[in-house]
């Protein structure tokens, strides 16, 4: 995991190869770690915005025969009250 302000939290030493090769395997698995947390975020955040997408569609299309049946009810009015 990182830090807040992204460190890796993996100590960086200088000395021979091998030790490179460690830190590079050591750091690109703390970046693998931290890209998985960022992709299950945002798969996160997809579901939730699809969810609300979803919502609103269904909120308009309930706007939408509400205004229709309130003009039905103010065109057929004035013809009801009229003999």
């Amino acid at each position: 995991m990182s830090g807040p302000n992204g460190d890796l939290g993996v100590p960086v030493e200088t000395g021979a190869e091998g030790e490179d090769d460690g830190f590079a395997e050591a750091e690109y698995a703390a970046i693998n770690s931290m890209l998985d947390q960022i992709n299950s975020c945002l798969d996160h955040l997809e579901e939730k915005n699809d969810y609300l997408h979803a919502r609103l569609q269904e909120l308009l299309e309930s706007n939408r025969q509400t205004r229709l049946e309130f003009q039905q009810q103010l065109g057929e009015a004035p013809s009801d009250a009229s003999p």
